[in-house]
């Protein structure tokens, strides 16, 4: 999971720079490319990056009017640029991602950490309140998911979290 989370990250930053460079789409592989190299070396598996980078500047109008509707105190263009664009990439988890890979929650969940990494003192609340209310809205779509692949992916998750601890405990 940190290989995901490291590459949302780097998906960001993308994000963050393509929009300070004014949205030109035709330097975004340039930018996807120098940013992969520079903030993951050595890894070579960057799909994830490139499909939340362009997913989300595919969707770009639909996801900007919700991000607008949903925080209509803050026009989008007196949004910090890192706050923007962590929203953005958060929306196009919520709305158009793959749930079985990312569900509604773990989207949230990871814009938030992006949040307290990158942007400002209060970016955290102000992205959790956005994306909170956007998830209310939809229907908060897997929130008692009793499927059996949910029951499944608790059993891993605990499973795997005994044996870290297993494993921090020799």
């Amino acid at each position: 999971m940190a290989n995901r989370h490291l590459q949302r990250s780097i998906a960001m930053q993308s994000l963050f720079e393509w929009d300070f460079r004014g949205q030109d789409n035709n330097q975004l592989e340039p930018i996807i490319t120098h940013n992969c190299a520079e903030f993951a070396p050595g890894a070579d598996n960057f799909a994830f990056v490139s499909t939340l980078v362009s997913g989300t500047i595919d969707k770009l109008t639909d996801v900007d009017a919700l991000i607008s509707k949903c925080a209509p105190e803050w026009p989008l263009d007196q949004i910090a640029i890192v706050d923007r664009n962590i929203l953005r990439l958060g929306v196009y988890e919520l709305l158009f991602g793959n749930y079985e890979e990312t569900p509604p929650k773990v989207a949230i969940n990871e814009a938030i950490e992006l949040a307290k990494t990158y942007g400002g003192e209060s970016s955290a609340r102000f992205v959790n309140g956005v994306l909170g209310t956007i998830y209310r809205e939809m229907g908060e779509p897997m929130k008692d998911d009793n499927s059996q692949k949910a029951k499944e992916r608790r059993s891993k998750t605990i499973s795997e979290t005994q044996k870290a601890k297993t494993e921090v405990n020799k």
